[in-house]
């Protein structure tokens, strides 16, 4: 088995225009999710709607993964509505980060990245929250037979739960930052 990571083997860089052309070598089953990478990343962030983080691992400067971030709300509806009125929180909805995508390359599968990322988004989402408010992270995820290929697990692991259950397609989730 391969060792794992640790975020000291790794560089974050914001998506720039010099990562052009390293963005076509990125590989992932996620065809998706890659495509995004080289397609859409760097556009979205100059028009502000969302930001990408590359992730780079240090000894040998290889793309290993990246993650998108962007605002969001939680509309507040049934239980947890009424779980935040009961603590005198009468909003409608309440501020979050979304991590709109995540993706590992998969040369560095398993060896713990998709988990320094979501650690780097909460300590991420703490400090925007210490300057804005901001109380949750919220993503949408896939559900998928194959569990390894399922992140629904992935953010259930990480202290995700369901805002709302669907059938098909993606499973909005949220992580409240005030709960550990």
């Amino acid at each position: 088995m391969t060792e794992n990571i640790t975020i000291q083997d790794i560089e974050i860089q914001k998506i720039a225009d010099s990562h052009k052309n390293l963005l076509r070598s990125f590989q992932s089953y996620e065809k998706e999710l890659a495509a995004f990478l080289v397609e859409d990343a760097l556009d979205n962030q100059a028009k502000k709607i969302s930001t990408t983080y590359l992730w780079f691992y240090k000894p040998t400067n290889e793309l290993v993964g990246y993650v998108t971030v962007l605002s969001d709300a939680i509309n507040l509806s049934g239980e947890l509505k009424e779980h935040f009125r009961q603590k005198s929180i009468v909003y409608k909805s309440l501020p979050a980060l979304k991590v709109g995508r995540m993706c590992v390359a998969d040369s560095f599968l398993r060896r713990g990245i998709g988990t320094l990322m979501m650690e780097f988004i909460i300590v991420l989402a703490k400090k925007i929250g210490n300057d804005i408010g901001l109380r949750f992270l919220t993503t949408e995820a896939k559900r998928n037979q194959d569990q390894k290929r399922d992140s629904f697990h992935f953010y259930q692991k990480m202290g995700f739960e369901i805002l709302k259950q669907r059938t098909k397609g993606v499973l909005p989730m949220y992580k409240d930052l005030l709960k550990n």
